[in-house]
């Protein structure tokens, strides 16, 4: 559909001052999980300004709102965008850099949201453009567990009208503004939260004879626990678990009565990762036996694996390159980190894919999470019309 590209292409660009604006605002006033309320009232002032219906409260902050097409019933596909910040501290030096100390848009979340509101305004001028509805996911929570699409998704969002279809969009610095990328099947791993508590017998360290050590045990059982990685898991199947606190609180003369380790766990197969928590709390309990001491296992289990549905990853990637043109539509590889996102892929085929923010030559290519994490603005316009391109051909797809 040319034209209709043309058409999108137009729209942004008399947009983007307006798209800048959100962006900024959003990125000077960034809330925490749970926390999102001034974000929320924003948005829905921006969608009514906009003319768009929605319902708000979901989840706690979440937002829902509902673009009719012709024959509304016919199918529905639903545009995801999360809302919450990071507890960073910015660094950088622009014009809008947060206003709230300690708190930061690190994660590029204030993108996605401001890419989401633009291709609302763009949808709900073009809805006689396209067949069904499009529902706009505004998700609050994303970075904490259990996370907010779980809960959205438990208060009905995926239905009345049933949706089809999810797309989820996430900033990458990975890819130079203009670029987009996607992975069909699995993309980013199941994350669960280990905590280990390994109880000895302390003492004082010149007669260790007369003590349990759980400094010693707890080195056993770190070292044994990577031995899953390595000796159980199918070489094929990616998996992680990595180990980032340990506290002992002895002295260079005392040990300790107990060693907590708080470590993670990711892997792409759910069958696996319950197996994988079976090891581990087997593993590490037999050692602390073994040596005269006793561990206590605690796993949380956080978001599962996200699977981009194959065909419908593989339709959007051949969207994009009609719309940014092939050169500027990339193939990546999975990665370890973990999204809620995955929550909405459980459910129904979905995707998310890459937009890239990154632009060397403006300095702009700090990782996500970091304090001076930025996006080179033109991102923007690519994000918003990519929404709008997707939502419309995906409608009218017969």
């Amino acid at each position: 559909m040319p034209e209709l590209s043309n058409l999108i292409y137009d729209l942004v660009s008399r947009d983007f001052e307006e798209i800048r604006t959100i962006r900024r605002y959003l990125h000077q006033h960034p809330e925490l999980s749970k926390e999102e309320h001034e974000t929320a009232d924003y948005i829905c002032q921006k969608l009514d300004q906009y003319g768009i219906s929605y319902q708000k409260g979901i989840a706690g902050n979440g937002i829902v709102g509902l673009i009719e097409g012709k024959n509304p019933k016919k199918r529905c596909v639903a545009l995801r965008a999360d809302m919450d910040a990071l507890p960073v501290k910015e660094e950088n030096k622009t014009d809008y850099v947060s206003r709230e100390p300690g708190k930061m848009h690190a994660c590029g979340h204030d993108v996605h949201m401001t890419c989401l509101l633009g291709a609302a305004r763009i949808l709900s001028e073009l809805k006689e453009q396209f067949e069904g509805t499009v529902k706009l996911l505004f998700q609050p929570s994303e970075e904490t567990y259990p996370g907010g699409a779980i809960a959205m998704i438990d208060e009905g969002i995926l239905e009345n009208p049933d949706v089809q279809v999810v797309i989820g969009q996430h900033v990458t610095p990975n890819l130079d503004a203009g670029k987009a990328g996607f992975n069909p099947g699995p993309d980013m791993a199941s994350t669960d939260e280990i905590f280990l508590t390994v109880k000895g017998k302390g003492g004082h360290a010149a007669i260790p004879n007369f003590v349990v050590d759980p400094v010693v045990i707890a080195a056993h059982i770190i070292l044994a626990l990577q031995q899953i990685v390595s000796r159980h898991a199918e070489p094929t199947l990616p998996t992680v678990i990595s180990f980032g606190r340990i506290v002992g609180e002895g002295r260079t003369n005392i040990i300790p009565d107990e060693v907590k380790i708080d470590g993670t766990v990711r892997t792409y197969d759910e069958t696996w990762r319950k197996e994988i928590h079976r090891k581990i709390e087997t593993i590490a309990s037999s050692i602390a036996v073994s040596m005269g001491g006793g561990c206590e296992v605690k796993i949380s289990s956080g978001y599962p694996y996200l699977h981009n549905e194959e065909q419908l990853t593989t339709q959007l990637q051949h969207l994009a390159g009609e719309y940014l043109g092939e050169g500027n539509v990339v193939n990546l590889e999975r990665r370890m980190t973990a999204e809620d996102f995955a929550y909405f892929a459980q459910r129904v085929p979905s995707c998310l894919y890459r937009l890239g923010i990154r632009n060397e030559a403006k300095g702009i290519d700090s990782g996500l999470h970091s304090s001076t994490f930025d996006i080179d603005e033109t991102a923007l316009e690519t994000g918003t019309g990519l929404l709008a391109w997707f939502a419309i051909n995906l409608l009218n797809d017969k």
